[in-house]
């Protein structure tokens, strides 16, 4: 399969929604993105289980608050250099090039830089929807060392990276999108491909084209779209698909603090009469409350779309008045393990309550 650009809208779409409110706005993303495949030609796309076990793969995307991303437009050589700045420092040359969030413009910037560089993109990602931290992905769950690390900022800067773990990488990275205007792009984790194999989240790329079709093509009524969902994330590496809520954004604050988005969201019914739902922010949607009842956490998948339309919507484009709906989608059965849910679970968050799977609420 190749990744062509008449398919990026269905990708941005569907990667939006699996992005549960962070991974950053594709728009400009996508623009960039359909620029370097006209220029260059369509990526390949492979299928994890086609890749040598000594295969060179780095994951590549942005690092940063995403409201920082619609007012610091990105270039269109920034994820072409970034890896040409990797192999630079590692003296090797890249064989392949993985996602590490399958979350909004992070699912595009892996696509730009391959067909900048003219390699392939690994069809899955180390996350199977966006999270905000690095040691969140599934890449550093599975053992996978951070570093050797570059990332690459707007100036075109380059600053490399040598760290033991990925918290400790975590708190540099962070540190240096902060310093760079809050956001970057980094090169990291690399592995071969024999670690990619039990790390990934496979097929989510694939996925995310064939979810945005269902969105584009069921556009409408949040709550007539259910069942067209349904059947989609029936067959795919997610669980259940269920509506939350259908309202109206009340109240939404959110400050940039330690380079994330950090905040929460009201919604309230079209009526006004009624329980309100609450969402707490850090990039993501990452806890919802009907009143005082938990209705869906992470790691499992809080997303917000407009109501007329279905659209998803990211949350630094929540706004007061919109009326929306709220879907949830079970995780990956990744993220459902001892060792996994010690890095994604609330209390990860700082949230004094415990994980149940969204089928279980």
């Amino acid at each position: 399969m190749q990744v062509k650009a008449e398919d990026l809208a269905d990708l941005s779409l569907g990667a939006v929604f699996l992005a549960t409110g962070g991974g950053g706005d594709p728009h400009v993303p996508e623009l960039i993105c359909s620029e370097a495949l006209k220029t260059y030609g369509p990526v390949d796309l492979l299928a994890v289980e086609d890749l040598r076990d000594d295969a060179h793969v780095v994951s590549i995307g942005g690092v940063g608050a995403p409201t920082v991303s619609l007012e610091m437009l990105p270039s269109v050589d920034d994820a072409a250099n970034t890896l040409k700045a990797y192999e630079d420092h590692v003296g090797r040359k890249v064989d392949a090039i993985v996602s590490f969030e399958i979350g909004g413009a992070n699912s595009l910037i892996p696509i730009t830089a391959a067909a900048g560089r003219g390699l392939p993109v690994v069809d899955g990602d180390g996350m199977g929807r966006a999270l905000p931290e690095a040691q969140m992905m599934t890449y550093a769950i599975a053992g996978v060392c951070p570093s050797p690390a570059v990332a690459y900022d707007y100036a075109g800067n380059v600053t490399t990276f040598t760290t033991p773990d990925t918290p400790t990488y975590e708190r540099h990275i962070r540190a240096a999108a902060m310093a760079s205007g809050g956001m970057i792009t980094t090169a990291e984790h690399p592995m071969t491909g024999a670690e990619l194999k039990p790390a990934i989240i496979p097929g989510t790329v694939g996925f995310s084209i064939k979810l945005g079709r269902a969105l584009r093509e069921n556009r409408g009524r949040a709550d007539q779209m259910l069942p067209a969902l349904q059947n989609v994330f029936a067959d795919s590496v997610y669980g259940e698909c269920r509506l939350l809520y259908c309202g109206k954004v009340s109240d939404k604050a959110t400050r940039i603090i330690g380079g994330y988005d950090i905040g929460e969201a009201t919604l309230t019914p079209f009526s006004d009469e009624g329980d309100a739902l609450t969402i707490n922010i850090k990039n993501e949607y990452l806890v919802a409350k009907l009143a005082d009842r938990v209705v869906a956490t992470v790691p499992d998948l809080i997303v917000i779309v407009d109501y007329e339309t279905g659209t998803p919507i990211n949350a630094e484009r929540l706004r007061y008045g919109q009326r929306v709906a709220v879907f949830a989608v079970g995780c990956p059965t990744f993220f459902r393990t001892e060792r996994a849910l010690k890095a994604v679970a609330p209390a990860a968050f700082g949230f004094d309550i415990p994980y149940v799977p969204l089928e279980d609420l």
